[in-house]
């Protein structure tokens, strides 16, 4: 069905799907903006940076995409389930940068962690830490981060740690218990929802980036419609805009995308 799917539409490979492909990476005004600021913080050493945005507007998007541009002139470890004791924190933090350690306890393993980042300081590379779902962390473990942003020589800053959450992020942060962290983030950085010209551009982007052509699939004022189901949301667009391809590729009609919006289908909600 997804290859017929695909040759129905004249594309290479599915448009939108909600995994956060770096191919896809599609740059706003706002997104560029972000991508470069946490480029230009992580190459110049400047520590505790913080990235946030409601859900689905790309920021697992940006940081990957992120990754995939550093490739290996910097080390870096991801941190995907915040919900971590202190110390199993610090041996996902180990384990993800492949330091071997002999014993598991914490200073043993700060002793490591310390000793490997010197290393690639004096290779004149550095190291990245990226927490996902940061909003989640407990208090007490962003004490344990703030402990490794300790790591320094008199120039620089030798683990970057980029926080990555919802703007509850930025409500933890605000308690007056965590004013030695806060005070410590020298980026913050928010990502916003996408405007209505911004959509148009980002679905025709991702049609494009698939093998299509744009225009022969969505019209604008269908994307009225996307936009106005998704309110711009990357991950709402794409997932509206896969069932719109789907379903009239099923009915096998392009022309029933506009339909299918404007008529309220079951598969889109109420408007």
């Amino acid at each position: 069905m997804s290859v017929m799917y695909l040759e129905f539409y004249g594309l290479k490979e599915q448009p939108f799907n909600v995994t956060p492909d770096p191919e896809f990476f599609f740059c706003t005004s706002g997104h560029e903006e972000a991508f470069y600021s946490l480029l230009y913080g992580i190459r110049t050493r400047k520590g505790f940076m913080q990235l946030t945005g409601p859900v689905g507007t790309g920021k697992t998007t940006l940081y990957r995409t992120l990754l995939d541009r550093l490739g290996t002139e910097i080390r870096s470890a991801l941190i995907i389930n915040p919900k971590l004791s202190d110390i199993q924190l610090i041996h996902s933090i180990i384990e993800d940068f492949e330091i071997k350690v002999g014993k598991r306890d914490r200073k043993s393993c700060f002793d490591a962690l310390n000793s490997f980042l010197m290393s690639l300081a004096k290779a004149g590379s550095t190291a990245l830490l990226i927490i996902d779902e940061a909003h989640n962390l407990k208090p007490s473990t962003l004490e344990q981060i703030r402990l490794l942003s300790n790591f320094e020589t008199n120039k620089a800053k030798l683990l970057q740690i980029l926080l990555v959450g919802q703007p509850e992020l930025t409500d933890l942060l605000a308690k007056p218990s965590l004013a030695q962290i806060r005070q410590r983030i020298t980026m913050s950085i928010t990502l916003s929802p996408l405007d209505r010209n911004e959509t148009e551009r980002y679905i025709h982007h991702r049609i494009k980036t698939a093998g299509g052509q744009g225009m022969l699939i969505f019209d604008s004022p269908t994307i009225d419609e996307i936009y106005r189901f998704s309110q711009g949301i990357p991950r709402l667009i794409n997932i509206l805009c896969d069932k719109a391809l789907f379903l009239s590729y099923m009915q096998r009609n392009r022309q029933e995308l506009k339909t299918l919006m404007e008529h309220g289908h079951p598969a889109f909600g109420s408007s």
